[in-house]
């Protein structure tokens, strides 16, 4: 129990670092999978928390950079709009 609330405490630190919608989510969701999966695999070698902090802190930092990735690709695509007379896209 104590590890995971360590788990939660850590992931949910990171969210505040983290720009944009689909950033914070994706720190969250990869900080909690990387944990699980890193406590899984760190309780086959005997060491469960050291599995879960490290995944969950590497779950976080993958997690937040596809979601920034999205974040900047629906940036600039909010942008963009199209013109039907000349059927062309335009940026502001």
């Amino acid at each position: 129990m104590k590890k995971l609330l360590l788990t939660a405490l850590l992931t949910s630190s990171l969210v505040s670092c983290a720009t944009g919608p689909n950033a914070q989510t994706g720190t969250v969701v990869g900080g909690l999978g990387g944990a699980a999966v890193g406590g899984i695999i760190g309780h086959q070698s005997g060491r469960g928390l050291e599995g879960a902090l490290i995944g969950g802190g590497a779950g976080a930092l993958a997690g937040n950079a596809i979601g920034n990735a999205q974040d900047q690709r629906n940036y600039q695509n909010s942008r963009r709009y199209y013109d039907p007379r000349t059927g062309r896209y335009y940026y502001r």
